[in-house]
């Protein structure tokens, strides 16, 4: 069974996990890479802070409003065909960026993007429970979410680097960018569609046994798991539980579009060049990624989940609040690179918790309501940033805002995730509790 075991997760992890890293890794810098745009686009359009907040979060109303309908398409036409859907679409409205006139064309192709990009992440979350057994979905998924700083630590240099090519082809750089950048999410899209697969049992590339013990496996966790949440679809709109879930969520991923969206231009305040900040501005992502990776890794060979959600959360809690408390830019990007390193490294031990919380009927829909009403920081964290950037004349009061939302967030999962609710996640226990527990009800 061992050998079996590792021969199967190898080929799922290598066929499935590079691509949908990449997947990923394109799509967060489509979506964040308005932030560099800012540094020369908010002149060039005449367009104010706050007007800029405002854009950059309106995708996260759209991606909310269709989250839940997009994931639920998902699983009736299947996550090849949806996802690369999404991809192909999202590249278009990535792209049809570069040709914003003002604020109201701006608005209208962030709202676009939004709803095209509806439905990735949490479809991406959905597919691997198809696909991967609880013991390794932490590293798995935090593998995966590790595109987000990995994103960021690719993109923030190249973004720079074509933000500085103002005048090529007779475009502005920040056109410049949007183009160039929108072109992988299309070519992915092709890849996607050849690539992926709905079901292990439609794999012709594993084995029958390996295809056996892989179906057999995840079949006894889903037979053997005693959600936390009962609800049908609709119930889930009225779980507490699943709502308070959402709202730490919030919190949590708060940290992360504030600094995506506003760090180039924190980092400009160092008096540095466009390339310059480029550089600079990955050095953050760059500790988080490490974090992300660590912390997923440490999290599955331990089995523990929940001080390895709650501490790095407390992370980045402080280092947020203090960067907006120091003055010397060495310090201040200390403090950043800790609080990137806290939210990243929570990330993908959020999402061994939140699927465990629901039923298998409702997962699907479960996992995108959590991460709609979550991302709706999204919205609220940008704009609210960029109206006190134009009262104060300062990043502080918003980073501020961001650290006390993020504090929340802690209280609340500190209660959520009391119990043995989300504990038992060590790696080979719960896969060989749940195939006995199969073996009797099938017995009977």
């Amino acid at each position: 069974m061992p050998d079996i075991e590792a021969r199967t997760m190898r080929k799922v992890l290598r066929r499935f996990v590079p691509l949908l890293t990449l997947c990923f890794v394109v799509a967060f810098l489509d979506r964040v890479n308005v932030g560099f745009a800012a540094l020369t686009m908010n002149r060039d359009l005449g367009i104010s802070a706050s007007t800029f907040g405002l854009a950059a979060g309106l995708f996260f109303v759209s991606y909310f409003v269709f989250e839940v309908p997009s994931n639920i398409l998902l699983e009736r036409v299947g996550a090849r065909r949806w996802i690369a859907r999404i991809m192909f679409t999202w590249g278009l409205c990535s792209a049809a960026t570069a040709f914003v006139q003002g604020a109201s064309s701006f608005y209208t192709v962030r709202i676009l993007l939004g709803a095209a990009e509806a439905g990735f992440f949490p479809g991406i979350v959905f597919f691997l429970t198809l696909w991967v057994p609880a013991s390794y979905r932490a590293r798995v998924i935090g593998g995966f979410m590790a595109a987000m700083p990995v994103a960021s630590v690719i993109g923030s240099p190249l973004s720079g680097y074509l933000m500085s090519l103002d005048g090529l082809f007779g475009l502005a750089g920040w056109q410049v960018m949007f183009l160039i950048e929108a072109v992988p999410s299309l070519v992915l899209a092709v890849a996607v569609w050849k690539i992926l697969c709905d079901s292990p049992r439609h794999a012709e590339w594993l084995s029958n046994d390996e295809r056996n013990w892989l179906t057999s496996t995840l079949e006894a966790e889903r037979a053997s798991r005693a959600p936390a949440v009962q609800h049908s679809v609709l119930g889930l709109f009225r779980s507490p539980l699943v709502l308070f879930t959402a709202l730490a969520y919030f919190g949590v991923t708060g940290f992360n579009y504030g600094m995506s969206f506003f760090l180039p231009q924190i980092v400009k305040g160092f008096d540095l060049t466009i390339r310059q900040v480029g550089y600079v501005s990955a050095l953050p992502f760059l500790a988080g990624a490490i974090g992300m990776i660590f912390c997923s890794k440490h999290s599955d060979r331990t089995g523990e989940r929940r001080a390895h959600l709650l501490v790095p959360l407390v992370l980045a809690v402080v280092g947020l609040a203090g960067s907006t408390l120091v003055t010397g830019s060495g310090t201040k990007l200390f403090l950043l690179c800790i609080a990137s390193f806290g939210v990243f490294s929570a990330l993908p031990v959020f999402w061994t918790i939140a699927p465990r919380l629901l039923g298998p009927a409702t997962a699907a829909a479960g996992i995108a309501l959590i991460n709609s009403l979550g991302n709706l920081s999204g919205f609220v964290d940008p704009y609210a940033v960029g109206v006190l950037k134009d009262a104060t004349g300062s990043f502080d009061a918003g980073m501020q805002l961001i650290a006390a939302f993020g504090a929340l967030a802690i209280v609340i999962l500190f209660f959520v995730t009391r119990g043995n609710r989300v504990s038992g996640d060590h790696p080979g226990r719960e896969n060989a509790q749940a195939q006995k527990n199969l073996m009797r009800t099938q017995a009977h």
